[in-house]
């Protein structure tokens, strides 16, 4: 029995949002599309394809892992259950970072826990005289992450297999960013929505959600070229922490930023 795009779009249970997107992804057409033809019938295949993926999105699995996609700073990513899911309140971070990396000349940028690579591809792209250099421990996000600066023709980006700052050596950047784990264990968020399925590493960082924080903090003010910046994502919780964590540190003109939503949501400072 053949099925027209009106019919899967009536799917029960799950955000008629998520109906279109999942919808358009089967079928690799727009919005656009798939209002201008309503009567448009699907394959066997996709329409087995797109059944399948709405069961598993009624069981919480993320949009996101479902298409294999997820767009950031304007650019559409691959994700896999390897890396976490890109998220726009990381799109200030970016913001951040570009305003303190001069687009008229080179610059060096590190990314810790580069994950799907989102930042340091978007940065790497709005600013291609800088030299990016990407760190994540772990060897299948970082291969996620390589597919996408290939993508999008970042040819400025490294990434380097790294425990944090285990492998640069004397290293000096203009900038240093990350967005580290810093979820609380044992946070019932965690048991929640997406969370529920992106990688645990990535997401929780011992009892207070500041065990990575602390170190990158501790460690960065030796990897910074005089007035570098470091800037980091954390909790909504955590920034006052943060802020004392860097004015302990020695870090200058520290402060934290709020996201749309009013969140203080990254920190930094200078050296």
């Amino acid at each position: 029995m053949s099925a027209s795009v009106a019919d899967m779009l009536r799917a029960p249970g799950i955000d008629p949002v998520d109906t279109r997107v999942l919808l358009r992804s089967v079928l690799r057409v727009s919005d656009s599309h798939l209002a201008a033809h309503p009567g448009q019938a699907l394959t066997d295949q996709q329409r087995d394809r797109y059944l399948a993926w709405v069961e598993r999105r009624r069981a919480g699995e993320p949009i996101a892992y479902l298409t294999g996609e997820r767009e950031f700073y304007s650019l559409a990513f691959k994700v896999t259950p390897a890396v976490l899911i890109p998220r726009p309140e990381s799109e200030h971070l970016v913001e951040l970072a570009l305003e303190r990396i001069p687009a008229d000349k080179p610059c060096r940028v590190l990314d810790l826990a580069t994950g799907s690579g989102c930042i340091a591809v978007a940065i790497a792209r709005h600013r291609p005289r800088a030299r990016v250099v990407a760190i994540d421990l772990d060897r299948a996000a970082l291969e996620v992450a390589r597919e996408a600066a290939r993508r999008h023709t970042a040819a400025n980006v490294e990434f380097v297999e790294s425990d944090w700052f285990g492998t640069l050596g004397a290293a000096r950047f203009d900038v240093i960013v990350a967005n580290p784990p810093y979820i609380a264990e044992g946070d019932p968020h965690l048991d929640e929505g997406d969370l529920r399925f992106e990688p645990r590493r990535a997401l929780v960082a011992g009892p207070d959600g500041l065990e990575c924080i602390g170190p990158i903090v501790a460690r960065a003010h030796a990897h910074l070229v005089g007035g570098g910046w470091l800037l980091f994502e954390h909790g909504h919780d955590q920034a006052a922490r943060c802020r004392a964590l860097l004015e302990r540190i020695g870090f200058e003109k520290v402060a934290s930023w709020r996201d749309l939503a009013g969140i203080e949501r990254v920190s930094g400072g200078s050296v």
